[in-house]
C-alpha cells in the first residue's frame, strides 16, 4: 500500500487521504494554479480527481457539502512533495471514501468549488 498524503495545519494532523485537489485563491483567474496529488494508479487519478470535484460542486449547491474552515497555512505532503496552500480551499478523499473539504477563512467558495469543477472536467475531456 502507498503512503498517504498528510494534510496539516498549525503542527496538527487534519487528515491522512488518498487524493487531493489543492485550489488556491490565484486558480479562480488562472486555473493553471490548481495542483493535484493522489496515491493511487496515475492512469485512473484524472477521473478520480473529476469525480472529486463534482461531487464538491453538486453537494454544495445542494447545500450538503460539509466545508472544515482552517485559519492557518495549510501543508500538503506527500512522499515526493510538498505543497503549501495560505488562500483557498483542498478537496480530499480518505482511503476509506470519505470526502473532506478544507477552505481557509473569508474565500469564495463557490468560485473555488466552480473552479476546481471546470478544472477537472476540461482536463477529463480533452483525453476522450
Amino acid at each position: 500500500m502507498s503512503e498517504r498524503i498528510r494534510i496539516e495545519s498549525d503542527g496538527k494532523i487534519l487528515c491522512s487521504c488518498e487524493s487531493v485537489i489543492i485550489i488556491p485563491e490565484i486558480a479562480i483567474k488562472e486555473p493553471g494554479y490548481i495542483h493535484v496529488m493522489t496515491t493511487k494508479d496515475q492512469a485512473h487519478a484524472k477521473h478520480e480527481y473529476h469525480a472529486m470535484a463534482q461531487m464538491a460542486y453538486f453537494q454544495y449547491q445542494d447545500e450538503e457539502l460539509e466545508i472544515t474552515e482552517v485559519k492557518n497555512t495549510i501543508i500538503i505532503a506527500s512522499k515526493e512533495e510538498s505543497v503549501t496552500l495560505d488562500g483557498g480551499m483542498l478537496l480530499a478523499r480518505e482511503p476509506s471514501g470519505g470526502f473532506l473539504v478544507f477552505v481557509q477563512p473569508m474565500q469564495n467558495k463557490k468560485k473555488l468549488l466552480e473552479t476546481g469543477y471546470r478544472y477537472c472536467t476540461r482536463w477529463v475531456r480533452l483525453d476522450i
